[in-house]
């Protein structure tokens, strides 16, 4: 995306949000726009929530293994302190980052800076997840992606957790959770 000027000389920013369940492609599409970014010689920082050690304790990493190095940080304001001097900031599983990463995402779309977000929409219940609502709610372009129904093969919208373990937050990957469409995720 060309990152135009305002009628002052200044870099408009903008906030991109990629939502949808577990294994919808948020991630692989949130690496696809970095590394393009990356190939448009812009300076770009990513970060992820450190408690997203899945597939690597660094990089962001889809379900498809292709991955980007990233910065695991503990609170969203922490990327405002590393984010100086960039035209791109991805950031990676935000469902997981604190009350204040929609504030962080403003501050640097008013920078100029070029904010792309992936994150789950809602939760294993169906519920919307952490502060993505808040994230949607602030977001110039929103992309929705869908999983594909692992019991009947239609769109997949729930990230099904197949495990009695409660709680919102349990990172997992296919061996707790499986997409399913509404209508297959009331099966037990």
């Amino acid at each position: 995306m060309f990152i135009e000027p305002n009628l002052k000389g200044e870099r408009r920013g903008w906030i991109e949000v990629i939502c949808g369940s577990m294994f919808s492609g948020k991630t692989e599409e949130l690496i696809r726009r970095l590394k393009r970014a990356k190939i448009a010689n812009l300076k770009v920082e990513i970060f992820k929530p450190a408690i997203d050690i899945r597939y690597d304790e660094t990089k962001v990493v889809s379900h498809d293994a292709n991955a980007i190095q990233s910065t695991p940080i503990e609170n969203s304001q922490t990327i405002l302190l590393m984010a100086q001097g960039v035209d791109v900031v991805g950031i990676d599983e935000a469902q997981f980052f604190d009350d204040q990463i929609m504030h962080v995402c403003e501050t640097l779309a008013r920078r100029g800076i070029r904010v792309i977000v992936a994150g789950l929409d809602m939760d294993y219940l169906g519920n919307p997840f952490g502060q993505m609502p808040n994230l949607l709610a602030i977001a110039d372009y929103i992309t929705k992606l869908h999983a594909i129904c692992v019991v009947c093969g239609n769109i997949a919208n729930i990230s099904y957790r197949k495990t009695k373990q409660e709680g919102q937050v349990l990172v997992g990957e296919k061996d707790i959770y499986e997409p399913r469409c509404r209508v297959c995720a009331q099966i037990k």
